[in-house]
């Protein structure tokens, strides 16, 4: 399926048009196809595992409601972008839409310990809600309800609450975004972009190498950015303070030009 990612816009393309044109094929396909798709499975603003794709919300709009029309779920992966981390507790929240499916981890135990949740509409628990083993989901698997995991998420919820982290991040997330506008200058750096407290940008050049380059001369200006391909990203702890954030950058920038050897 086409991407909805800005990066990927024609001349004079917005990224919402993006969204659109990438929305009509996804709809050309559940049209031809729906009959056999059981659900469509995105991360919602940020496809993270290819590049830190950023699109515009409009595609998450359109996209549930192609599947309210086709009978397909929308399952929103939001184990990287849930908890804060773009900018709303839930990224699918700034497309003011619900999920049929939703997936959590990372964030929402605060890292402390490992969790993994899945959530759903009260429609679909009750399709599996039953007596009989046979039609009922059986929540008895090993680590299945692990206590002390859910209680740490329950302190973390807390901590957002009492600490109103989120707020919190919408500044810190704009102060990072004033720090980073010096690289967008850089001859070699290409779509600088942010949503919330991810940000990333891509580096123009054809080293093979450019990936483990930079993340050995990162190391060596002492912070821990790890590429992928030739996408640098940034995705700091809520608890980093305002000159963390500008350490963070001016090293980024310096592991940067030692990487292309400038």
């Amino acid at each position: 399926m086409p991407t909805p990612d800005a990066r990927f816009a024609e001349a004079g393309e917005t990224p919402v048009e993006v969204a659109r044109r990438a929305a009509a094929a996804l709809e050309n396909h559940l049209e031809r196809h729906h009959p056999r798709i059981a659900a469509l499975i995105v991360e919602p603003l940020i496809q993270c595992a290819s590049g830190m794709a950023m699109y515009d919300p409009e595609y998450l709009r359109l996209a549930r409601g192609l599947c309210d029309r086709y009978q397909v779920h929308l399952i929103c992966d939001e184990i990287a972008v849930g908890c804060g981390r773009t900018g709303t507790f839930f990224a699918h929240q700034q497309a003011t839409i619900q999920p049929d499916f939703l997936c959590l981890s990372k964030g929402i135990s605060g890292g402390y310990l490992p969790l993994s949740i899945v959530m759903t509409s009260d429609a679909v628990y009750a399709d599996f809600y039953d007596d009989r083993t046979s039609r009922g989901f059986l929540h008895s698997h090993s680590y299945t309800g692990n206590a002390l995991a859910c209680r740490a998420a329950l302190a973390t919820l807390d901590i957002f609450a009492d600490d109103q982290v989120i707020d919190a991040n919408r500044s810190l997330a704009e102060h990072l975004g004033h720090c980073l506008a010096a690289l967008a200058g850089h001859p070699q750096v290409r779509h600088l972009r942010q949503r919330g407290m991810i940000a990333a940008f891509d580096v123009h050049t054809d080293d093979p190498e450019f990936s483990q380059r930079f993340y050995r001369q990162a190391l060596a200006n002492e912070i821990l950015l790890r590429p992928i391909g030739n996408t640098v990203y940034f995705m700091p702890p809520y608890v980093i303070s305002r000159d963390q954030c500008a350490f963070l950058v001016d090293r980024a920038h310096a592991a940067l030009e030692a990487a292309l050897g400038r």
